[in-house]
């Protein structure tokens, strides 16, 4: 992460960058990309597939470094959009699409988003929010307070758990 600051254990200081919804000229672009880089790049999920009918209707919630640099991203999704991920609860939303490029990994990124997602969730009301876990992130998002429910399932390939969280 060149040029970046790092705080203490291993965290971007807050002042570092901001974790802002998608709603500058640009920013759902730089959210694409981040996806792309992570889940079509890194994961080798098809490109057909990252992107979805969702996208359009989502809120999506973008990590940029001080100097405009994306570092990650997410998406929420409510009512209809999110009632098959959620099991048709229209008080449940659904978190999805989390990525944080590898540069940034391990400094607080994806724990921002996750708490910035969940804002959102509360100021349209939501009581809980679920997500689709790859296996090896289980751990992450058990210390955000999600718990796994449910059988392993594939998606993309890739074996995942539901969790859920209430708010």
């Amino acid at each position: 992460m060149s040029g970046a600051p790092d705080g203490p254990a291993g965290v971007l200081p807050a002042s570092a960058y901001e974790v802002r919804v998608a709603e500058h000229p640009g920013d759902r672009e730089a959210c694409f990309a981040v996806r792309k880089d992570v889940f079509v790049g890194e994961q080798g999920v098809p490109e057909d597939i990252e992107y979805d009918a969702y996208d359009p209707g989502a809120l999506h919630v973008l990590a940029v470094r001080e100097d405009g640099v994306p570092l990650g991203t997410g998406r929420l999704l409510e009512g209809e959009a999110a009632a098959a991920k959620v099991g048709g609860d229209p008080a449940v939303g659904s978190l999805g699409r989390l990525a944080v490029t590898r540069a940034a990994r391990g400094l607080g990124v994806g724990a921002a988003l996750v708490r910035a997602i969940e804002a959102a969730a509360r100021a349209r009301g939501l009581a809980a929010v679920d997500l689709h876990a790859q296996t090896h992130a289980l751990a992450f998002y058990e210390r955000l307070g999600y718990v796994a429910y449910g059988p392993e399932f594939a998606d993309a390939g890739m074996p995942h758990r539901a969790m859920r969280k209430a708010l």
